[in-house]
C-alpha cells in the first residue's frame, strides 16, 4: 500500500511518501521536511507535491492518507489535519489520524519504557508515556517541565524524546533519544495495523489540550467616555 504521511503539531512541516507491506517496517521512498513552525500553511502542499514527484508517484496512486494528530498548537496543527481532510475526500482515500507522540514513539523505537515530550511553548511540555512495547501508557497531557519531572518516578520512564524532552532535558534527567519530530515512517507506523486492515478511520478529531486564546466577547465595549 502506499501512503501518504503529514504532520504539522510541532515546529516541523513533514510530509512523505510511504510503502506499507504486512509485515514488514515502512518503507520510505521520499520526503521533505522543513523546520518552520510559521510556514505550515505555506509550505505543506509543496512538500506533498514536491515527495510524490520524487517519489516517481501521483496522488491517484495512493492508498490512504495518515495524519497526526496532535497535540500541537491552534494553527499549525489544523493546516495538516484539513490538507488531509481536503485530499481524502477528493481522492476517496481514507484519512487515518494518529497522536503525534505515538509515531515519536515509534521513531525511538527503544524497546524501554519511554517518554515523549514535545515541545507546548509557554514553558510546557506535551507529554506521553510508553511501556517497552511501545504502547502508550499515560497522555498525552500539557504541562510545566517541573512538575512532569515529580510524576517520573511513578511513570517508570527513564529514556525520552521529542523536542520538549531536549529543551527540558536538565529538569527532566532522563537518558535523552534522538528522535525530535515525527518521520513519515513512524506517523504510518502508527497506523500500520488499522491502515493495513483498511479499518474505518476515527474522526479527524485535533488534539489541542489547551482552549483557544480567542474568547467570545461577553459584553460591548465602551467607545466614549461616560
Amino acid at each position: 500500500m502506499l501512503v501518504l504521511a503529514v504532520d504539522t503539531a510541532t515546529l516541523a512541516v513533514t510530509a512523505g511518501v510511504v510503502e506499507l507491506v504486512p509485515d514488514s517496517p515502512p518503507r520510505l521512498l521520499a520526503k521533505r521536511v522543513t523546520l518552520n513552525a510559521k510556514a505550515h500553511g505555506e509550505l505543506l502542499t509543496p512538500h506533498i507535491t514536491d515527495a510524490l514527484a520524487e517519489a516517481g508517484k501521483t496522488f491517484q496512486d495512493l492508498d490512504a492518507i495518515v495524519v497526526g494528530a496532535g497535540p500541537g498548537p491552534f494553527t499549525g496543527l489544523r493546516v495538516g489535519l484539513a490538507t488531509a481532510a481536503a485530499l481524502g475526500q477528493a481522492l476517496n482515500r481514507p484519512v487515518y489520524p494518529v497522536a503525534t507522540p505515538d509515531a515519536l514513539a515509534k521513531d525511538a523505537a527503544s524497546g524501554h519504557p519511554l517518554l515523549v515530550a514535545t515541545d507546548a511553548r509557554r514553558k510546557e511540555v506535551y507529554w506521553a508515556a510508553y511501556d517497552a512495547a511501545g504502547r502508550r501508557t499515560d497522555g498525552p497531557h500539557v504541562e510545566r517541565p517541573q512538575d512532569l519531572a515529580a510524576k517520573l518516578p511513578a511513570l517508570g520512564v527513564h529514556q525520552a524524546t521529542g523536542e520538549g524532552a531536549e529543551i527540558y532535558a536538565e529538569v527532566l534527567g532522563l537518558e535523552l533519544l534522538q528522535a525530535k519530530h515525527p518521520s513519515p515512517e513512524g506517523l504510518v507506523a502508527a497506523a500500520a495495523a488499522e491502515v493495513l486492515a483498511k479499518a474505518r478511520p476515527a474522526a479527524l478529531t485535533p488534539l489541542y489540550l489547551r482552549r483557544p486564546d480567542a474568547v467570545e466577547p461577553t459584553g460591548r465595549k465602551r467607545v466614549t467616555r461616560a
